[in-house]
């Protein structure tokens, strides 16, 4: 059941990316140019999220566990590290230079775009990449530590 569930949420989620046009790269690049042809429409569809979210969060904060989960899975890191402002950056230069970001890439990927078949790989090798670094780093602290 909690597949079904997780594909209908995803579903759903995709089908309000390609309407919002936030699966087409060109509407957020405009929406990111502020001295060029900037198009607003995309800060509507972060508003109508951001609603959405808070009226959501306010609503499931009241049950003590979620419907389909025995406990509420919440992040137990709270500090502001090096991996965090890295990843934030590299997030948010990727979605300037290509105009996707991983959800609306997806999405997209069945309009077959060149864009979007060139973003997607580099997308997933910059994804095992930072895995491989990650654990580098980790076994090089453990080395150091020993």
């Amino acid at each position: 059941m909690r597949i079904a569930w997780g594909f209908l949420s995803g579903l759903v989620f995709g089908l309000g990316l390609v309407l919002s046009g936030m699966a087409d790269p060109a509407k957020v690049l405009n929406f990111l140019d502020l001295t060029g042809r900037w198009d607003p429409s995309l800060a509507f569809v972060m508003g109508g999220a951001t609603l959405t979210a808070f009226i959501g969060y306010r609503l499931v904060w009241r049950r003590s566990a979620p419907v389909l989960e025995a406990r509420f899975d919440l992040p137990t890191n709270s500090r502001i590290d090096r991996p965090l402002v890295l990843g934030a950056a590299l997030f948010g230069i990727g979605w300037g230079i290509g105009g996707f970001c991983p959800g609306p890439a997806w999405t997209a990927l069945p309009l077959l775009a060149p864009g979007t078949l060139v973003f997607l790989p580099a997308m997933l090798a910059g994804l095992w990449l930072g895995t491989r670094i990650k654990s580098l780093d980790a076994l090089m602290t453990e080395g150091a530590t020993l």
